[in-house]
């Protein structure tokens, strides 16, 4: 879990509207804040592509192609089923059982 300097869970709208998006914005990949509404809050183009969510699929789809394993990446996504994990990640697996198939082709060669 990312926490802040008070070692409390980072708030994602804070970190969206005032660290993700802004970076997002000076390099380029989305369009800078215009203005803030009258209540002076900062709010940018809602997208889940370019969201605070997005380095959540970032991260898992990292571990899944590094080999780290369902089960610990559920863990560690707090999901209290790791097929659920599965069913959402596994487009992230495109050499799927490519180990399992080199290991058999190893044993016959």
């Amino acid at each position: 879990m990312a926490t802040g300097r008070e070692r409390k869970a980072i708030n994602r709208n804070f970190f969206n509207s005032y660290v993700w998006k802004p970076a997002l914005a000076g390099a380029g990949v989305i369009a800078p804040l215009q203005e803030s509404d009258r209540s002076g809050s900062r709010v940018w183009e809602p997208s889940r592509e370019h969201g605070f969510h997005a380095l959540r699929h970032f991260y898992a789809s990292e571990e899944l192609e590094a080999g780290e394993s369902v089960v610990s990446l559920a863990r560690w996504l707090g999901h209290s089923d790791p097929g659920f994990t599965l069913r959402k990640y596994s487009h992230f697996l495109p050499r799927a059982g490519a180990r399992g198939g080199a290991a058999i082709d190893a044993i016959f060669a």
